[in-house]
């Protein structure tokens, strides 16, 4: 065993002190994607020690189908959280016109004392707090709502509480996020196809730590209510991509990338390969791969091992310290 341990740190330490040139690439298309310009070259048999496999993307059409559980949403809370977004705003504006008022006031000498200044400050202070706080509660429960234009929130606040049109959370099962907003949804109600339309994400999770979207659905069945669930299928366009495995994609601040061969040449030698990251959009989830677009056909794309080349940004000229036994 400690002769096995003693030939796998050997084999690390070699990996780490083969040359790791850097290189810039002069392809618009191999812009480093993440935040590092320094790329590692590997020689073929380096490559294959870490596990490292290359293979071209997949070019596919695919209409992203997903399926989801519908809850009916109380419309009585949404009724709750704009009314007291409402409230707070008439609240803090009231405050700020008394603040103005009393401030030109003391200004002008005209009898209004410091300290019914400073006390309206404070009331104002306290109202605008109030104030974004109801906001932002709102934008938490009813995100897409809030989001809206006032006409736009006005119109489906007024739907709901009127019972023309019900809310739906769509979970998405072992989901946390969503790449395309869908087009469609389509809740099976007793075998009966009831359209409704997508209006956002929402931010807040449930119990079952799943993305949600909010659906509005008009002149929904008699009888479907708050609390019924029933099962819902959400439908986006057919998008046109490049398909890769989850574990080919990376993220970084900027967003996902990939690793792939460079088509340049090391300057040293030609035995050695050099993978840049380079930017991907994520377009639809589609078993355990993902339908990505900013790719080509002919590209040389890390299918496995790309969490190694991560790992080895940075790297050049690092060499481990000998003393270092652990």
């Amino acid at each position: 065993m400690k002769r096995l341990v003693a030939a796998s740190l050997a084999a690390c330490a070699l990996l780490l002190q083969s040359s790791v040139s850097v290189g810039n690439a002069d392809d618009d298309d191999e812009r480093p994607a993440a935040a590092g310009d320094q790329t590692p070259d590997l020689t073929a048999k380096q490559q294959k020690a870490v596990g490292i496999v290359v293979a071209h993307p997949v070019a596919a059409k695919l209409p992203e189908r997903i399926d989801a559980v519908g809850l009916v949403l109380d419309a009585t809370m949404l009724i709750s959280d704009s009314g007291e977004v409402a409230g707070a705003e008439a609240a803090e504006q009231s405050a700020a016109a008394e603040l103005a008022r009393l401030r030109a006031l003391h200004q002008g000498g005209a009898g209004a004392s410091l300290k019914q200044l400073e006390a309206a400050q404070a009331d104002h202070a306290k109202l605008r707090a109030q104030a974004e706080l109801a906001t932002a509660r709102m934008a938490l429960h009813w995100g897409p709502i809030s989001d809206a234009t006032p006409a736009a929130r006005q119109k489906i606040v007024a739907a709901a509480t009127r019972g023309r049109s019900l809310l739906v959370r769509a979970e998405l099962p072992g989901r946390h996020t969503l790449s395309v907003m869908p087009e469609k949804a389509l809740l099976n109600v007793d075998g009966i196809q009831v359209p409704g339309r997508p209006l956002g994400v929402l931010r807040e999770t449930t119990e079952t730590q799943s993305i949600g979207l909010l659906i509005e659905v008009p002149n929904a069945p008699a009888g479907l209510g708050p609390g019924a669930r029933v099962p819902v299928t959400l439908s986006s366009a057919v998008r046109s991509g490049f398909l890769l495995p989850r574990e080919a994609v990376l993220y970084d601040e900027n967003g996902a990338y990939v690793f792939k061969k460079s088509e340049r040449k090391t300057q040293k030698t030609d035995d050695k390969t050099s993978f840049v990251p380079v930017k991907v959009k994520l377009l639809a989830a589609a078993g355990g791969d993902w339908l990505t677009e900013g790719l080509d056909d002919d590209d040389e794309v890390v299918v496995q091992g790309a969490g190694v080349l991560w790992s080895l940004q940075g790297m050049a000229g690092h060499v481990p310290d000998d003393d270092d036994d652990d």
